[in-house]
């Protein structure tokens, strides 16, 4: 089965993830694990804070297996409430906190979560979206300002905080501040317990086949997706460096890599609860992380910060992209940008997939071969195969991407179907994880990424599903039938662009637009809503009938070449 020969092997420690944080925390007490606008939190403090939290979600009644949601931003709260549940044994169930309303009410029910921790401005929605959850669920509210210094604090509560100090507003639900409190110390933690085929998160992906699905992970995934990671980027992270932690928890390459990753070689999280192009040229210049890692859109963005003209990012050691292809072209203008100001870097890229935790292959450290994704991981298998059949195809032709490791998912959850169709286990006895992406490899095992099988749009490093949005669309009233695209937009990589035929007697005016709109936020998360609606009286069709969404596609890429 194999087409590369790997050359690194790494004994991964049977231990949780809280453990693998309690243990640089021992080692290195002092150093900083986390920083929050200017606020600075000691492994050893983090570590009691966990502890405290712990205690708090087992006075709760939250056992081992239990799932809680946590719908937050990277903020301390989030970090805290994920180790401590998973202290505890129970499940972390990481949601977008954009998802829409009715998305939320999903993620709660096919989680079974007891609680919910989100930030006080998502509140209203929160409680809202309960409205359709089948069992109880306690809402935790976080706020910005308990986490930021007394100056700061004031300044937030000034410009958006005052408009939330009303939420909580039900005697069910309680702020995370007061909810810690309750972890006092004659509360008993359990011992830790590793096991090895227990789910410990719950991520959200498209999944390969574009539906909704819950990604089920283990610690050991992600104690493994750390030790492969530092193993490849080929960079001694130790306590002193600091990583700029932008990409979200609720992401596979936000959680494993931003966080986890950095966290278990005592490095520092600089976290930053959302992208601002501004925002992020401050931090890089005031901060002077030595590791950042995003979506090409973020890389895009620093090239044209005027923050950043003659500055000096001697100080940058690696940068990492992935969520979406990096462009041949985007690629070179980074380079050229890094060399420019002193960084004696080049950006490098990584390919992966939310059931494998996130990345698993990466351009190795001073080579580059145009339009290859990188070599596997240590202990990461890549085969090429013939789609629709396990036939595994010689180097150099093309086929469905597929891979084994120690970092695949248990399955989807309560989705042995589509679980089945996405692992297999093949005549070598081992799983393998099939991908949905088409690509080949050469001989010498770099791994070259063509293109998606399924359809699907990527907008700042999120997938969004044509055809769950079109479904969604299409059952606005207003609505005959819809077809969504991607185009190429500066800011996102690519935006959304509905095509919508109307029934007949409705007009296509803007006040129809928005009433579409709204119709969609309800059930559609924001970053997946189209940017741009089209009326038209009728789309393309294939000969047998269904919408030529491809004739589209070209003629939005005509559309461009004609502009550019």
């Amino acid at each position: 089965m194999e087409n590369i020969k790997q050359n690194i092997h790494i004994d991964y420690p049977e231990i949780t993830m809280y453990q693998m944080v309690e243990d640089i925390a021992k080692k290195n007490p002092k150093a900083i694990a986390y920083e929050f606008f200017g606020s600075k939190t000691a492994f050893k403090t983090f570590v009691d804070d966990i502890n405290q939290a712990a205690r708090a979600f087992i006075a709760a009644g939250i056992k081992s297996g239990d799932a809680v949601t946590i719908c937050m931003p990277n903020t301390p709260q989030a970090m805290t409430c994920f180790y401590a549940l998973n202290r505890v044994g129970a499940v972390a169930n990481m949601v977008h906190p954009q998802s829409a309303q009715n998305e939320i009410s999903f993620y709660l029910n096919i989680s079974e979560s007891k609680m919910i921790l989100t930030v006080d401005m998502f509140y209203d929605k929160v409680r809202k979206s309960l409205e359709s959850v089948d069992h109880p669920v306690t809402i935790l509210v976080a706020r910005m300002q308990d986490e930021l210094n007394p100056v700061m604090s004031l300044v937030y509560i000034a410009k958006a905080g005052k408009d939330f100090i009303k939420y909580p507003d039900s005697t069910n639900d309680i702020l995370w501040r007061n909810f810690v409190k309750k972890g006092t110390k004659d509360v008993v933690l359990p011992d830790n317990v590793f096991d090895k085929n227990k789910t410990s998160v719950i991520l959200y992906s498209g999944g390969t086949s574009g539906t909704p699905k819950g990604i089920c992970l283990t610690d050991y995934n992600f104690n493994a997706l750390a030790l492969q990671a530092v193993a490849s980027i080929g960079i001694d992270l130790h306590p002193g460096l600091k990583m700029l932690s932008c990409m979200p928890m609720f992401h596979g390459f936000g959680l494993g890599i931003n966080i986890h990753t950095v966290l278990v070689h005592g490095v520092t999280c600089i976290l930053m609860p959302n992208f601002n192009g501004k925002s992020y040229a401050k931090m890089l210049i005031t901060k002077k992380p030595n590791c950042i890692a995003g979506v090409p859109t973020i890389f895009e963005a620093l090239l044209h910060r005027p923050e950043l003209d003659g500055k000096d990012l001697s100080f940058l050691l690696g940068m990492f992209c992935g969520g979406d292809s990096l462009s041949v072209e985007l690629k070179k203008k980074v380079d050229t940008f890094l060399k420019e100001h002193n960084a004696s870097i080049q950006v490098r890229e990584g390919y992966g997939l939310t059931e494998c935790v996130t990345a698993s292959c990466l351009t190795p450290k001073d080579t580059y071969r145009e339009k290859s994704i990188g070599v596997p991981f240590p202990d990461t298998v890549y085969a090429i195969v013939r789609p629709g059949t396990d036939e595994v195809l010689p180097n150099g032709e093309e086929g469905e991407i597929i891979l084994t490791g120690p970092t695949l998912m248990l399955g989807y959850l309560k989705n042995p179907e589509e679980t089945a169709l996405t692992l297999r286990t093949l005549s070598d006895g081992r799983v393998w994880l099939y991908t949905g992406d088409l690509g080949s490899m050469d001989d010498d095992g770099y791994v070259y990424f063509k293109q998606r099988i399924k359809r699907v749009i990527i907008t700042n490093g999120y997938n969004v599903y044509p055809g769950q949005l079109e479904n969604e669309i299409d059952s606005c009233p207003e609505v005959a039938y819809s077809c969504c695209i991607g185009v190429k937009d500066p800011r996102r990589m690519h935006k959304i662009r509905a095509y919508i035929v109307l029934r007949d007697g409705v007009v296509g005016d803007d006040a129809c637009k928005q009433k579409i709109l709204d119709t969609l936020k309800v059930s559609v998360a924001q970053y997946a809503l189209p940017k741009e609606i089209i009326f038209r009286k009728e789309l393309p069709k294939t000969l047998v009938g269904k919408v030529a969404y491809r004739k589209l596609e070209e003629e939005a890429e005509a559309e461009e070449a004609n502009n550019g």
